[in-house]
């Protein structure tokens, strides 16, 4: 597993905004979860009219093969497969009157559905 901290600098890094590191500890924090273990994972997976679409779930810890990445508290494990695709991304929390919750701004986007759920890198 390798881990990148805070003062890890990679193009393969995830960041992640206080925003949406508070609202994923405050939900493993509802469920029960130990923090200080488990993680947001976030991946790519098949799917969507544009191909790839992004998935997010909390898991009680890392995978051997992950990446590790911790921002503003928040452990985020990256698998292999997903790493090249996301890499350099930003995860974000967003509350507004339009949508709410999490969303991903990937610079290896070149093309996104015009729903926004699915992207081609």
């Amino acid at each position: 597993m390798s881990t990148e901290s805070v003062e890890g600098t990679s193009d393969r890094v995830v960041e992640v905004t206080p925003e949406a590191a508070s609202e994923a500890l405050a939900l493993m924090d509802r469920e029960g979860m130990d923090v200080d273990v488990g993680g947001l994972r976030l991946f790519v997976q098949q799917g969507g009219c544009a191909g790839l679409s992004y998935g997010m779930r909390f898991d009680d810890e890392p995978e051997e093969d992950d990446t590790v990445v911790e921002r503003h508290d928040l452990r985020v494990f990256v698998d292999p497969a997903s790493v090249d695709y996301i890499g350099g991304s930003v995860l974000d929390y967003e509350s507004g009157l339009q949508a709410e919750g999490f969303h991903v701004e990937n610079p290896n986007v070149v093309s996104e559905c015009g729903c926004g759920e699915s992207f081609r890198t």
